[in-house]
Parts: C-alpha cells; structure tokens; sequence
C-alpha cells in the first residue's frame, strides 16, 4: 500500500509558483506554454535556454484524452519539463468560470503527465496578439489560424521574462 502512494504521489502534476519553476528542471529542457480555450489549445515551446518564446502549433480541441495525447507527445520529442498555462483572470481579478475550468485540465492533465504547472495571469494576451495582427494587416483568415499559438507564446514569454529576472 505504501508502494501505490507514493508512486501516486511522485506521478502527480504539481501546481508550483513561477517563481519556483526554475527549480524543478534540469539544464536543457524546454517550457510548454499553453492558451487553453473552448476550442482550440494555442501551443508554445521555450528555447533550451529558456529565454524566448515561439509559437508551434493549435490543436482543435476533441476529447480530453486526445488533447492529452498530443500534448504528451508534444512533451517527449521536444523534452520538455514544465508548463505554463495561461490564467483567465477576470479584468477586477476574481476568479471566474474559465478559471475552474483551468483549473480542472490542471487535475485532468495530472493523471497523465507528471510535471510541474504554473499558471500566468492571461488577460488580454489574446487581445495585444490580435492588435498586433491587425497592426501588421494579418488577414481576418490568417488571425483565426494562428491567434491562439501567438497568445501562448505571448504568455509563455511574459513568464520567461519574469524567470529570468528572478
């Protein structure tokens, strides 16, 4: 019985402070960051050093299990060793439905990876990438295909830059 806990315990996803994520990997891994939507999962991945940000691709969301699989495919080719998944903070701050909602693929992820999570305040991630869009005369068509990649990157990078100066 002993055996099963901690084995449970040591396969759980652990929920860490950024300031604390450095501390849970090792040289070379990379960080995953991640705008979790309704539809579509936007997908980032930090440079080995962990100082820049790039978007890498959207996965349409299906069920659960098929988002998880690709994500953990995503996690072994690319070696990565954390994640961070973007927070949907209402604008005053409170915690809202999206937020629950957040935080249950945190739990729903921790039965099937084991790596250390720290969420990023996402407000209006999605809204500066789409400014910035509009700004460079993205298309309507082009924005939809790759918005949720460049918010994740966006977040991912906000997290880097907060990392790096720790």
């Amino acid at each position: 019985m002993l055996y099963f806990i901690i084995f449970f315990c040591i396969t759980r996803t652990m929920l860490v402070d950024i300031d604390k994520m450095t501390d849970h990997l090792t040289a070379g891994q990379r960080l995953l960051g991640l705008d979790l939507g309704s539809k579509t999962i936007g997908v980032a991945l930090s440079d080995i050093l962990r100082r820049v940000a790039s978007p890498m691709e959207v996965i349409r969301r299906r069920k659960f299990t098929k988002d998880a699989e690709r994500l953990i495919t995503i996690i072994a080719e690319q070696n990565v060793g954390g994640i961070i998944l973007g927070f949907p903070l209402n604008m005053d701050g409170s915690e809202g439905p999206r937020c629950q909602s957040t935080r249950q693929f945190v739990r729903n992820i921790s039965e099937k990876i084991s790596l250390p999570v720290a969420l990023w305040d996402e407000r209006l991630s999605t809204v500066a990438v789409t400014r910035t869009l509009l700004d460079a005369d993205t298309s309507r068509q082009r924005r939809k295909e790759i918005v949720d990649k460049l918010a994740a990157a966006y977040i991912l990078q906000g997290a880097l830059d907060k990392m790096a100066r720790r």
